[in-house]
């Protein structure tokens, strides 16, 4: 017999949205990471937007791969009947999309 057990599948399928939405939310800082290299206008260098597009692209990264171990590591304690792990995923994504956001706002101010 082993120690891990199959969970109940609502908790499964809960993890797996969850999982979901981070991908969800690491595509819009791709698109606007992106799209903030391609379109905003910040001066002769751009250096602001390709800060800003760089910022947001890694977040985007930082998020993919922290949703995949989150979902792992999720899974795997609630097949072994353990305590779900903590994260600090939220924390840092929110961080970084307030600091991207001062920015926008203090350079809509600026100009």
């Amino acid at each position: 017999m082993t120690d891990e057990q199959e969970p109940d599948y609502r908790f499964t399928l809960a993890n797996e949205r969850t999982y979901l939405a981070y991908l969800r939310t690491s595509l819009a800082c791709y698109a606007g990471g992106l799209s903030a290299v391609q379109f905003l206008d910040l001066g002769p260098d751009r250096w602001l937007a390709r800060i800003i597009g760089v910022v947001l692209v890694t977040a985007g990264i930082v998020t993919t791969a922290g949703a995949f171990r989150r979902w792992q590591q999720n899974l795997t304690a609630m097949r072994s009947g353990g305590r779900l792990p903590v994260t600090r995923l939220p924390v840092v994504l929110g961080a970084t999309i307030i600091a991207v956001g001062l920015i926008g706002l203090l350079v809509s101010l600026w100009r």
